[in-house]
C-alpha cells in the first residue's frame, strides 16, 4: 500500500510540476514557485555578501566593468522579453551585480537576478565581451529556472516532496544547503549538483543572444572557452567548469549557435 501511495504521489508531482518554458520550448520539472525562491535568494545573497570581500564599485575598474556588463545584459533581456510580450516573466527581478575578491574561477546568478562574479574569473575572460558571455550564461540559468529544476530534484531525492515551505520549517539547514548547492554556491559545502547538459547548452545558446543584444561580440565566446580549456589542463578544473560539458564539445555547439547570435549583434558606438 505504501509503495502504491509513493507511486501515486510521484505521478501527481510529475503531472502538476511539468511546465513548458515559453522561450526554450522545453518541458521542465519545477516544484517551487519563483516568488518563494526569489525571496530566499534575496536573503542568501545578502548573507553571502556579508561573509565575503565585495570589491567596491568606487574607483575599481573591474567592479565597474562587472556592473556595466551586468546592466547592459539585463537591459537587453528586459527589452527582449518585453518585445515578445513576456515582461511579466521578469516580475520580482531586482538585478544586482557584485564582484567578489576570490581566487575561484566562478560566477553565478540567483533567482531574481542576484549576480556575483569572482575576481579569479577575470584573468581568463580578459575583456568585457568575454565577460558578457559568462554573465549572459549565468543570467540564462536564472531566467530559465535551471536552479529550480535542480532544487526540485534535490527535494525529491531528499524525501521533501511536500515542498519548500515544509522543508524550511522542518529541516532548515538541510534546505539551505540544498538551495546553495542548486544555485552555484555548493562548492563551499563540498558538494555540487550538476546542471544537465541540456541546461548548460541552453545557457550557452541564449547567453550568446544576451551578449550580442547588449552590443558585445558573441564570437569572443570561442577564445574564452579555449582559455578555459587551457586553464584546466593538468590542474583541478575551475569550479565554473566542474558541472559543465567538456570545452571541446561546448566550443562546437557555440560555433553552431553563432550565426543566430550574430543576427542580434549591434556593435556599441
Amino acid at each position: 500500500m505504501k509503495v502504491k501511495s509513493i507511486y501515486f504521489l510521484s505521478l501527481t508531482l510529475l503531472f502538476v510540476s511539468c511546465t513548458k518554458n515559453p522561450i526554450t520550448s522545453r518541458s521542465q520539472f519545477k516544484l517551487l514557485p519563483e516568488s518563494m525562491l526569489q525571496s530566499m535568494a534575496a536573503g542568501q545573497y545578502q548573507q553571502f555578501l556579508s561573509e565575503n570581500k565585495v570589491v567596491s564599485n568606487n574607483n575599481n575598474r573591474d567592479a565597474e566593468m562587472v556592473r556595466r556588463v551586468g546592466q547592459r545584459i539585463t537591459k537587453a533581456v528586459t527589452e527582449y522579453y518585453t518585445s515578445i510580450g513576456r515582461a511579466k516573466d521578469l516580475e520580482g527581478y531586482k538585478w544586482e551585480y557584485n564582484l567578489v575578491d576570490s581566487k575561484d574561477v566562478n560566477a553565478w546568478c540567483m533567482p531574481g537576478g542576484k549576480i556575483v562574479v569572482y575576481t579569479g574569473l577575470l584573468p581568463i575572460t580578459q575583456n568585457e565581451a568575454a565577460l558578457s558571455v559568462v554573465m549572459g550564461h549565468e543570467v540564462s540559468h536564472a531566467l530559465f529556472s535551471h536552479g529550480n529544476e535542480r532544487m526540485s530534484q534535490g527535494l525529491v531525492a531528499a524525501g521533501l516532496q511536500e515542498g519548500l515551505a515544509f522543508a524550511l520549517q522542518n529541516k532548515p539547514q538541510e534546505t539551505r544547503n540544498l538551495f546553495l548547492t542548486a544555485f552555484g554556491l555548493g562548492a563551499q559545502l563540498g558538494v555540487l549538483l550538476p546542471f544537465s547538459r541540456k541546461d548548460e547548452y541552453e545557457a550557452d545558446h541564449f547567453g550568446l543572444w544576451w551578449a550580442a543584444m547588449a552590443g558585445y561580440n558573441p564570437e569572443e565566446a570561442i577564445p574564452l572557452w579555449e582559455r578555459m580549456e587551457k586553464a584546466s589542463q593538468g590542474n583541478k578544473p575551475p569550479e565554473f567548469l566542474s558541472t559543465h560539458p567538456s570545452e571541446g564539445n561546448r566550443i562546437e555547439r557555440l560555433k553552431k549557435y553563432m550565426p543566430e547570435a550574430l543576427n542580434y549583434y549591434k556593435p556599441m558606438k
